[in-house]
């Protein structure tokens, strides 16, 4: 069977298996009542928005959380199981620094520094110390303030204020970089002995992380060249050091739900790519798989990157977005269905200020506080009120 037929084949026992799942709706700040989808008059300015497997949030000006799309795994922490498809609050009284999409699990960074976390757990996702599910945000076990999160695949990674990075969930492939491969319910430690982290991200069983040394390291499965450490093959339990040659990274990022390649920014915001590279997802004008760095086709100068499945998105200094790779799914929004091998211009002419890939969707914010779908949404994860996909950005906030 294909990893691709075989990727199929797991989202449908997966998400089936949700459904026989029990779920904990307790949380430690008092839940509000589940509340409709906004109208389009009401739709809020979003500063952020992060587009997960088949579900999408966004962060509102005033730090308020909204969601839509898939919710049989309460991943939109609205207090119900039911799918949306306009954005619906979060059922908390809590505010948020940072929201983060995962597969089938969203996660945030409240404005008092603590982590919380809703969806479906049962790999320990959640970081509460036990394997189950919630459908509003509860708080991740520990006192630790983090300044960065980012939810993967089944596990999720963070930052704190000492820039130590810790990782819970899923860990059979060595994603948590703690030397083991047991599943963890709540965060440990990254092993690395004196690194410090920037930043860390969660993917598809395997993490990446860049230092505040401006180097990338990166760990757990590397079926593909993930790891970009020169080879494919066997899993690293801890951080393993990317082969990066002279080049300093000031971001690195892992593909989420599904996919298998990983990217970087560099201090003078070029961009590299390396892993599985069968739809020209590296971006560097070929669909072979490159275990190490290759360097993003153009004379680009990125402020941010971002990866779905099969495709990647960035963000250049003049606010223009660009995609590349798989666009079966009209995930790269140039209007057309082809597969691009190199980065092409998002259309609309629209003054993006971040980009987020899902699986198959992307979504992206403008200057002026507007947020951005396209893609395949059949959940909902559009954000436009409809089930119907869409080669060119749609406005998210449709009628309800």
């Amino acid at each position: 069977m294909s990893a691709r037929r075989l990727d199929t084949v797991l989202v449908a026992a997966f998400v089936a298996a949700l459904q026989a799942c029990g779920d904990d709706p307790s949380s430690p700040t008092a839940p509000v009542a589940p509340a409709a989808a906004v109208t389009a008059a009401a739709v809020p300015q979003f500063q952020q928005v992060a587009a997960g497997g088949y579900h999408t949030c966004g962060l509102a000006t005033d730090g308020r959380a909204y969601c839509w799309g898939l919710n049989r795994d309460g991943a939109l922490g609205d207090g119900t199981t039911i799918d949306r498809r306009s954005p619906i609050p979060v059922a908390t009284t809590l505010r948020f620094l940072l929201i983060s999409a995962g597969g089938f699990h969203t996660c945030g960074i409240a404005t008092d520094e603590k982590p919380y976390c809703w969806g479906y757990g049962g790999d320990g996702q959640l970081g509460t110390g036990a394997g189950s599910s919630h459908l509003v945000p509860v708080a991740v076990a520990g006192s630790r303030r983090f300044r960065h999160l980012r939810a993967g695949a089944r596990h999720t990674c963070g930052v704190n204020f000492y820039d130590r990075a810790f990782c819970w969930g899923d860990n059979v492939l060595g994603a948590l970089g703690d030397a083991t491969r047991t599943k963890r319910l709540a965060p440990v430690l990254v092993k690395g002995g004196d690194l410090r982290f920037r930043r860390v991200v969660a993917g598809n069983e395997y993490s990446c992380g860049v230092t505040t040394a401006d180097k990338a390291y990166c760990w757990g499965r590397n079926s593909e060249g993930q790891l970009g450490r020169g080879i494919a093959g066997a899993e690293r339990l801890q951080p393993t050091a990317v082969l990066q040659g002279d080049v300093r990274f000031r971001q690195v990022v892992a593909s989420g739900t599904f996919g298998s390649h990983s990217c970087g920014v560099t201090r003078d915001d070029r961009a590299f790519c390396w892993g599985r590279n069968h739809h020209g997802q590296l971006g560097n004008g070929s669909t072979y798989d490159y275990p190490y760095p290759t360097a993003v086709a153009g004379t680009f100068r990125f402020s941010g990157i971002s990866l779905g499945d099969g495709h990647s998105c960035g963000v250049t200094a003049t606010r223009t977005a660009y995609c590349w790779g798989n666009n079966g799914t009209v995930a790269l929004g140039d209007g057309t269905n082809n597969q691009r091998l190199t980065p092409t211009a998002v259309a609309g002419e629209l003054q993006i200020s971040a980009i987020s890939a899902g699986v198959a969707h992307t979504c992206a914010t403008t200057t002026d506080n507007a947020a951005y779908c396209w893609g395949l949404n059949g959940q909902g994860q559009l954000g436009d009120g409809t089930t119907t996909g869409h080669a060119l950005p749609n406005l998210v906030g449709g009628p309800t």
